[in-house]
């Protein structure tokens, strides 16, 4: 039988780059280098930002786990895209511990902006154990 996890998160831009200019090291604490490269070549870079925290959030959501207690669990969670730009979901460290303790072996990622907001959706599928 299939498990699945959701979880779906909305960010407000504008705050987020707030938070950005408030706290030097924000960007680099939260994303990772290539997530980084990606938002900063943007025209409107901080929506970029936000969608990919809300996917982070998102993650953390299906994966029952809140920021809490994790140093660093942000940067364990990086979303790239395929060449079609398709987002995609890399786990790495304590997130996919987590992910492998609940049998996970799918994941997919939908980010979308509109005004002044980002939402993401994230589904983890796996076995039922």
């Amino acid at each position: 039988m299939i498990k699945i996890h959701q979880g779906v998160d909305m960010v407000n831009t504008s705050k987020l780059r707030d938070i950005c200019m408030r706290h030097e090291g924000f960007v680099s604490e939260i994303f990772t280098e290539r997530e980084r490269e990606y938002c900063m070549l943007k025209k409107n870079p901080y929506q970029h930002l936000a969608g990919r925290f809300a996917a982070k959030e998102a993650c953390l959501k299906a994966l029952g786990w809140g920021l809490q207690g994790i140093d660093s669990i942000m940067q364990e969670i990086e979303v790239l895209h395929s060449p079609s730009g398709k987002p995609e979901l890399q786990l790495k460290g304590w997130a996919r511990k987590l992910a492998t303790k609940f049998g996970i072996t799918g994941r997919t990622v939908s980010i979308s902006h509109s005004g002044d907001y980002a939402v993401s959706t994230v589904i983890l599928t796996g076995e039922k154990r």
